[in-house]
């Protein structure tokens, strides 16, 4: 059999290829619409014979309201004089802005004009069905300042908080002002500090199997019983009554701003803003060794060393918390 040349195999690609493109023109679809995604509702949700409603209401401080964001429904106070000098507060990974309980009143009590409000998953915020990176809560905040017409502010983050902080700095400077503070803050942390049931909890069949209502069933059941610790209810209720939260949680973990942030850090650490950093030696969350860490990426930064401190540490020593951020803000005006 005679071998075909190259000649014969141009002829016949020049031959087959038109009438094959006249039949795909003829029998191409346009794209399906891009899917949308669901999005689940907050504790706002829930009933008012919950105990959520209890230890922490819609109205638990005072200058709340709801905003509508591309992601899904945000629920912020601004509390303070309107004149005052200007803060964020970012809670962390699992509680909501009741974690700022003794300190937001404080600082506004003092003068400053305080914003809180709850992350996407948490709280009184939609948990819309989405992945949960550093770049989502930093839009959603970015987004937020822009409602309530805030140009810039100082910014304080404590866990979670603290990562979202530096990711928010590196992706929106102009927003953020002269000074920071964050209080154990995450970003740095390293596999090997992670439990091994927070791993597990994270994996997403594991994320899967607790977002089910047979599984929030059974964690409603156990959620019936009575805490006297409101910061470990709250937690409880939102994994038990909230079909969104136990997802949030887990893709936080797997995928936010718990690692990675190294270059955030070190551009923050590379700008001209003051750092209060703030840490407990019995941290078994966040442990103290990243505090060195931490401030070799952020040379500039003050640290505040709390001994046998944990790692809620604006729920266990709220006051030296307020004394640290009134110092380091300054004046209040």
């Amino acid at each position: 059999m005679p071998a075909t040349t190259p000649y014969q195999c141009l002829t016949l690609s020049l031959l087959l290829i038109p009438p094959l493109l006249l039949i795909s023109y003829f029998f191409a679809q346009f794209p399906h619409a891009p899917q949308g995604y669901s999005v689940h509702p907050s504790l706002a949700s829930l009933g008012p014979e919950t105990k959520a409603k209890d230890i922490y209401p819609e109205d638990y401080y005072t200058g709340g309201a709801y905003v509508s964001l591309p992601f899904g429904r945000v629920r912020y106070w601004l509390m303070g004089p309107e004149n005052g000098k200007k803060i964020v507060l970012i809670h962390g990974l699992s509680v909501p802005s009741l974690i700022w309980k003794d300190v937001a009143p404080a600082l506004a009590s003092r003068g400053f004009r305080v914003l809180m409000y709850d992350l996407y998953g948490r709280g009184y915020s939609d948990a819309p069905e989405i992945t949960y990176d550093a770049s989502l809560y930093a839009t959603q905040l970015a987004l937020l300042m822009q409602h309530v017409k805030w140009p810039k502010a100082n910014i304080a983050g404590v866990s979670m908080g603290g990562g979202i902080l530096a990711a928010f700095t590196a992706y929106f400077p102009d927003l953020v002002d002269a000074k920071v503070a964050l209080i154990a803050p995450t970003g740095l942390v390293e596999s090997g500090d992670l439990s091994r049931t927070t791993k597990f909890m994270s994996s997403p069949f594991i994320q899967t199997v607790t977002s089910s209502a047979p599984f929030r069933f059974y964690l409603q059941r156990l959620a019936n019983s009575s805490s006297s610790d409101p910061v470990s209810e709250i937690v409880r209720i939102q994994s038990a009554h909230l079909p969104g939260y136990n997802a949030a949680i887990a893709s936080s973990l797997r995928d936010g701003p718990i690692r990675g942030l190294h270059e955030s850090f070190e551009a923050l650490g590379a700008s001209e803003r003051e750092v209060l950093l703030i840490w407990g030696t019995a941290d078994n969350t966040v442990p103290h060794k990243y505090a060195a860490r931490m401030q070799s990426l952020l040379p500039q930064s003050e640290l505040v060393t709390i001994q046998d401190g944990g790692h809620d540490l604006t729920v266990s020593h709220p006051e030296t918390i307020v004394s640290a951020f009134v110092r380091f803000l300054g004046s209040k005006h």
